[in-house]
């Protein structure tokens, strides 16, 4: 039966989110789009974070700003205008926000988020995700510890002169869609199913006309070679780099050669040759997944537990009883050069098996939530979550509160990153000092008299680094102080720019739950353009 045709906005709606489904598909879509996320303050960075998750879609967002507008947020912030002076900054930002793409929702809060989380600590439950700009230590740490205990994910960024940063905090984060950059096939070639075996053993490659001979699929031409190389080799498999060029070596004695000796040039024969290094890695259960599936979380289900536990759950039974060992089968197969039928084929048989494996899996799905009386878990998920068995990954967060009481692991990890030869975790130091000075004297370094601020500012590095118990002098300590200083809380707009196309991407991947996210904080220097990464 032909499928319906699509309405003409489902059309136009592909086709304005056309190059984003390439990267996540309908299903990340559809995530975006019941996707709420609340931003806290709508400076230039925040504004830039907004702008590049309302283009792709988000279902809406939620400004928490009371501040009203100022000359020096006009100049920093794309998304006011002169006559926006004096009027809320949220409002006035979401107004021109939401320009930009009719068919996100918007709210703008005209409340300080301390009094929020004082007087209705429950309407942050409502968010997919929260994210903050140019917030108080205090507030920071407050919003932190109770984002934590609700299981909010949280971002917190900065943005002063040339220095950005931003901290991910989630609890525990889920990828089923990784998108790894080599994803590793899945032929089984090693133990294959009997429709495979089937398949592999009914074609005679030295029987075959010189037509179909360049046309049969590089798999079976491996399989083959690889059946011939264990009939000498006690049946073993293939692993050392001798062991795969004798693979190669059988392979060319498939070869044809024409009547004076000289092999053919086949393609389907070269892509088999090719092949050797990256489809004999053998077929097993990867010592990350097998954490996974015995991990407390995963044997130990409750009627809470979420839907990743019960399908790793659900896997480790298909691991145990009819996988015999192995998770189920991809049934994805690369572009290779065959005739249509070969490759048709072959193609159905993957599929096929990975759709028997699937229906396993979902099945027992199915009685796992019966006995919990959970949420239902659809077929398509655990469709996906199969097809993405091998490369399922689980990141455990830690809690900023935790980080700004500097306890021990913490200080270690910044004083060991303090020996680096870049040091770029002393821009951590100068933005952390910088919190600590703004808690003290209720204004940013330098913003009132840049010179005068240097030795209050240094105090507080000294007392961050005495915090961490880390006695060392540091180089250039005394220049990035004075940076810090002559910046004057000032936010610049090229780097707030690259910075909340950054903060986008990582709020895009926790609400899509595709593509690994940073873990977790990631600094940028304007100045020297480098980047780093560090997990606190």
């Amino acid at each position: 039966m032909a499928s319906s045709p699509k309405s003409p906005e489902q059309s136009e709606k592909n086709k304005q989110y056309d190059r984003q489904l390439r990267l996540w598909g309908d299903h990340g879509q559809a995530a975006l789009e019941t996707g709420h996320i609340c931003l806290v303050n709508a400076t230039g960075l925040g504004t830039e974070i907004l702008k590049s998750i309302v283009l792709p879609g988000v279902g809406a967002i939620t400004i928490v700003d009371d501040k009203t507008v100022t000359e020096e947020d006009i100049g920093s912030n794309f998304f006011l205008e002169c006559s926006s002076k004096g009027l809320n900054r949220g409002s006035e930002a979401l107004r021109f926000l939401l320009e930009l793409n009719s068919a996100v929702q918007g709210h703008a809060v005209q409340e300080p988020p301390d009094q929020i989380l004082r007087e209705n600590p429950d309407w942050f439950k409502s968010f997919s995700l929260v994210i903050t700009t140019a917030l108080s230590e205090k507030v920071v740490t407050a919003l932190a510890q109770h984002l934590w205990d609700i299981n909010v994910p949280f971002i917190q960024c900065r943005s002063v002169g040339f220095l950005g940063s931003f901290r991910i905090q989630i609890r525990e984060h889920a990828i089923i869609e990784t998108h790894p950059d080599n994803e590793q096939t899945d032929l089984r070639l090693d133990i294959p199913f009997p429709a495979l075996s089937d398949y592999l053993d009914s074609i005679d490659i030295d029987a075959l006309d010189l037509k179909d001979h360049g046309h049969i699929p590089w798999i079976v031409i491996l399989y083959k070679s690889i059946q011939k190389w264990r009939l000498t080799h006690r049946d073993n498999w293939p692993m050392s780099r001798k062991e795969k060029n004798e693979i190669r070596e059988m392979i060319q004695e498939f070869i044809r050669k024409d009547e004076n000796g000289v092999p053919i040039s086949e393609e389907n024969f070269e892509e088999a040759v090719r092949a050797v290094n990256t489809s004999l890695v053998p077929s097993f259960l990867p010592v990350k997944i097998q954490e996974l599936l015995y991990s407390n979380a995963a044997t130990n289900l409750t009627k809470e537990s979420s839907a990743f536990w019960i399908m790793c759950a659900a896997l480790r039974g298909f691991v145990e009883a009819e996988g015999k060992g192995k998770l189920p089968v991809k049934g994805v197969l690369p572009d290779m050069t065959a005739s249509t039928e070969h490759y048709v084929k072959l193609q159905n048989i993957y599929r096929t098996q990975a759709a028997m494996d699937t229906d396993v899996v979902h099945r027992k799905v199915q009685q796992i939530v019966a006995q919990l009386h959970a949420d239902s878990i659809s077929e398509f998920d655990v469709k996906l979550f199969c097809r993405h068995a091998h490369d399922l990954i689980l990141i455990k967060g830690s809690n900023i509160a935790t980080e700004y009481q500097l306890g021990s692991s913490v200080a270690a990890y910044i004083a060991r990153h303090l020996e680096e030869p870049d040091v770029m975790m002393l821009n951590y130091i100068m933005l952390r000092a910088s919190e600590m000075f703004e808690s003290e004297h209720c204004r940013a370094p330098g913003e009132w008299e840049p010179e005068g601020d240097v030795a209050k500012l240094k105090t507080c590095v000294t007392k961050f680094l005495s915090e961490i118990s880390y006695s060392q002098d540091l180089a250039r300590k005394d220049d990035h102080i004075q940076e810090m200083c002559r910046y004057g809380g000032a936010e610049l707009h090229s780097i707030s720019a690259f910075l909340g196309g950054c903060v986008a991407h990582e709020a895009i991947k926790l609400v899509t739950k595709q593509y690994k996210p940073v873990h977790n904080t990631f600094i940028y220097d304007g100045a020297s353009t480098n980047t780093a990464t560090f997990t606190l």
